[in-house]
């Protein structure tokens, strides 16, 4: 499991730092220890200073309303950075280059870390927050927006001239565009002409994508807040005045009367035309403003209100007081993968880092149940395939999501070119992105692009006529999908997804390893390393346009990658610099949402949202903070060349491992299960460590607000495994966690060194959720065709899978 390069040898190791009972006394393969690049400061204190530069711009940040008490009951402790404040009317001034601090928090207070703020460009860390017992609120931070072509947004460069200066999703061609349909409307009312405008630059409005409903077809007027959606509060008031309420009802009292040439309110006809007529009233066509405003306005979390756009202010569930977990499984295997059966039912599949692939029964909530294995034991075995070390193995697996029909299945891992002839893709450090292999030397005992990633097409289609019935898989390589050599032996990500809404397979790829990415591969355009990938499975070219395009494998490129039409960029790439991407996830209500988390080199750890073209930062930026790199072959990105999208949520390494100064994210899921409704709607994820867990909530929804709170966790007292208790510590002892999971009833599980955890009812934890529902199993996914899953395995099988766990703990600790 890939997520940090080993230690160099002259720096303290993990195994020879004390740390607290609750850890195991090995440590893993993936954090190293801290290296860093900041100082103590003050008496006492914790403070830090820190060089950060910026671009000399302001942005708005909402301020936390009060501080926080700190406690210490949770063994979370050591430094956080601080910064101070310029305050200027609504948004925080940060002066260029400067060195920052900020003053010594009080005897009851305690320290406070920065979080991003709105900007395209990588805000200063701005605001700060504290360490509490059960939550660790950070001030909201604001995400990108998205355009309807789906890019975050980007800063025009200056003011347009019909759209003005907020059309973040137009450029000047968009502007002209926009001021030439206005022209040929040939509005006969003024004010009329006015509201037609407001509504035309809304195309250019950073939240473009949700007001016209971005999709397959686009709306041609975006969602008109109106009286129905009474609750709806604008983005800069609290309240808001009844105009702004209503402003569908403006529209149509403005515009009822009023000629409009080629309309755009038009309504569409079947097929997606319009109206014949080049001259039409709104009274033409709908009957009343009840009639306009079902159409164009309604509730909606974001809607137009004139010059601004609005957020639905619907409050959020309450909020979780604790996480409540059952131990459904002891930990035999290693889990870093679990994916759902895509026909619905309530089985899932596990991948291990050494390269098993096993079917599994989830117990419904509240039975009482473990997880139940297929009596063949596993899925597919493709051991044989995958080099399995401390950073290598199974990756990632995806299941097509024709899958029930088609049989077809990816796998995502990694092989050593010296012991497999098929292991022969080209080496990423070659002299197109500026990089010499013979020039990189050994890396741990490995020559450069020895070890490669791989993603190959499998199949489970013929074994029976109903795919779902289907239990295991032959581990014949259907089609070889992708094969790259990499320079280093770390950082090299390798999850795969379906996009639930385009049916492309994404590919998440790290650096490729070293220290602060010296050749500066995850900002470079023509490389694949620090990339999230997008590529088309289905639609599979001839070699000769594989070689014409430099594809590194059997793939096509989608049409709207962002890079697609540029012959010198890499037309793979989907968004770029990310470090080491370790578990990505789609919002299942909100597909639109894709969050990752990216581990971060000395300091911090972060959660990023993915969209089109997106720069995270990587490595001019670790999270919030300029990082320096130590040595620079391949270059330096200038901080103001490009535009860098800031993290919505993270954490630095010292607030969650003082002792060991190093820290590695486990990105999560947005929960949309029923089981626990406090939790409903947040973002889920945890250190490495297992001492550390957080939810990450969006208010008001769609806003690109989030804030970030450390949670409590505990195991339930009917876990049908009891869990282990730590020493010391409230908390119980999971181990390691190594990812997040998620099954088709929508409940998440932690995969844990020490087993698979589920997310159960909080009052068996005796956590009170006051919208929590009598335990029933309605609505819950139906059972697999297998029913006769044995209690357990057998035990040779489980004994072969103790002896594996064993032997994976040897190699997977540092």
């Amino acid at each position: 499991m890939l997520l940090r390069e080993p230690s160099p040898p002259t720096t303290h190791h993990p195994t020879s730092s004390s740390s607290s009972s609750s850890q195991p006394s090995q440590q893993p393969w993936c954090p190293c220890p801290t290296q860093p690049g900041i100082h103590p400061t003050g008496s006492g204190s914790g403070s830090l200073q820190r060089e950060r530069e910026w671009v000399g711009q302001t942005f708005a940040a909402p301020m936390p309303s009060s501080s926080i008490p700190l406690s210490r009951a949770l063994t979370l402790s050591g430094r956080r950075s601080h910064h101070s404040l310029h305050k200027k009317g609504s948004s925080l001034a940060l002066s260029q280059s400067s060195f920052l601090s900020c003053p010594p928090p009080s005897s009851s207070h305690g320290p406070r870390m920065p979080t991003p703020t709105t900007a395209r460009r990588r805000p200063p860390p701005a605001c700060c927050c504290c360490l509490v017992l059960l939550v660790l609120l950070l001030p909201a931070c604001r995400a990108f927006p998205l355009c309807t072509d789906s890019r975050a947004p980007l800063p025009p460069n200056g003011t347009l001239a019909f759209c003005g200066d907020s059309a973040a999703c137009c450029d000047a061609d968009d502007d002209k565009a926009l001021r030439d349909q206005h022209q040929a409307a040939n509005v006969s009312d003024a004010a009329c002409a006015a509201v037609l405008k407001a509504i035309l630059c809304a195309k250019c409005n950073p939240y473009s994508a949700e007001l016209f409903d971005a999709g397959p077809k686009i709306r041609t007027i975006p969602f008109l807040c109106s009286s129905a959606s009474s609750s709806a509060t604008s983005a800069h008031q609290s309240k808001k005045s009844t105009a702004v309420q209503d402003y569908c009802k403006l529209v149509w009292d403005t515009c009822k009367d009023a000629t409009i040439h080629n309309s755009p309110f038009q309504p569409p006809l079947q097929g997606g035309g319009r109206l014949p007529s080049s001259s039409s009233k709104l009274t033409d066509a709908w009957q009343s403003e009840s009639d306009f405003c079902t159409s164009f306005g309604g509730d909606r979390s974001v809607c137009l209100s004139g010059s601004t756009v609005s957020f639905n202010a619907t409050h959020p569930s309450a909020s979780p007081k604790g996480v409540c977990l059952e131990r459904i499984d002891n930990g035999s295997y290693a889990y870093l993968n679990m994916v759902p059966h895509p026909d619905g039912s309530n089985r899932v599949f596990l991948g291990t880092q050494a390269g098993k692939i096993l079917l599994a029964t989830v117990p419904e909530q509240g039975s009482g149940g473990t997880l139940q294995f297929d009596e063949a034991g596993q899925f597919v075995d493709l051991t044989d395939q995958v080099h399995f070390d401390s950073t290598f193995g199974l990756m990632g697996m995806a299941f097509h999501p024709d899958f029930a029909t088609n049989g077809r299945f990816f796998a995502s891992y990694n092989c050593d070119r010296t012991k497999s002839p098929s292991c022969s893709g080209r080496c990423s450090c070659n002299s197109d992105v500026g990089c010499d292999p013979s020039k990189l030397g050994t890396d741990n005992g490995a020559q450069p692009c020895q070890y490669q990633v791989v993603v190959s097409e499998y199949s489970a289609k013929g074994l029976s006529s109903n795919v779902s019935e289907v239990t295991s898989a032959e581990p014949t390589e259907v089609k070889r999908i992708f094969t790259m050599g990499l320079p280093y032996t770390s950082n090299h990500g390798g999850q795969i997804l379906f996009g639930p809404t385009d049916g492309y397979l994404y590919l998440m790829m790290g650096d490729g390893g070293q220290k602060g990415d010296p050749f500066n591969f995850a900002q470079n355009k023509k490389s694949l390393l620090g990339k999230i990938m997008r590529l088309d499975i289905d639609s599979t070219p001839g070699p000769s346009k594989v070689a014409n395009q430099s594809l590194w494998g059997n793939y096509s490129i989608p049409k709207d990658n962002p890079f697609s039409d540029d012959s010198g960029l890499a037309p793979e790439i989907w968004a770029l610099g990310v470090r080491n991407p370790w578990r990505c996830s789609f919002d299942l209500e909100r597909p639109s949402y894709f969050y990752c988390a990216d581990t971060g080199q000395d300091q911090y750890e972060e959660v990023d949202l993915i969209s089109k073209a997106g720069n995270y930062g990587w490595r001019m930026y670790e999270g919030p903070l300029v990082y320096h790199p130590p040595w620079t072959p391949g270059g330096n990105t200038s901080l103001k060349s490009v535009n860098v999208i800031p993290p919505i949520m993270g954490y630095s390494h010292s607030d969650v491992n003082k002792d060991i100064g190093s820290a590695s994210i486990m990105g999560g899921y947005v929960y949309r299960g029923s089981t626990d409704p406090c939790l409903y709607g947040r973002y889920l994820y945890a250190d490495l460590y297992a001492s550390a867990m957080w939810t990450g909530t969006e208010t008001p929804e769609s806003s690109g607000n989030y804030t970030s709170s450390l949670i409590s966790f505990s195991c339930s007292k009917n876990s049908p495994i009891p869990c282990d208790s730590a020493a010391g510590s409230p908390l119980p002892s999971l181990g390691y966690i190594y990812s997040f999971g998620e099954d088709n009833n929508k409940d998440i599980y932690v995969l844990a060194s020490k087993g698979v955890y589920r997310v159960v009812r909080p009052s068996l934890c005796g956590y009170t959720c006051p919208t929590e529902k009598p335990e029933t199993n309605n609505g819950k996914a139906p059972a697999g065709p297998s029913s006769n899953a044995p209690a357990a395995m057998g035990l040779g099988m489980k004994m072969a899978a103790l002896l594996l766990s064993a032997a994976t703990s040897f190699v997977l600790m540092r």
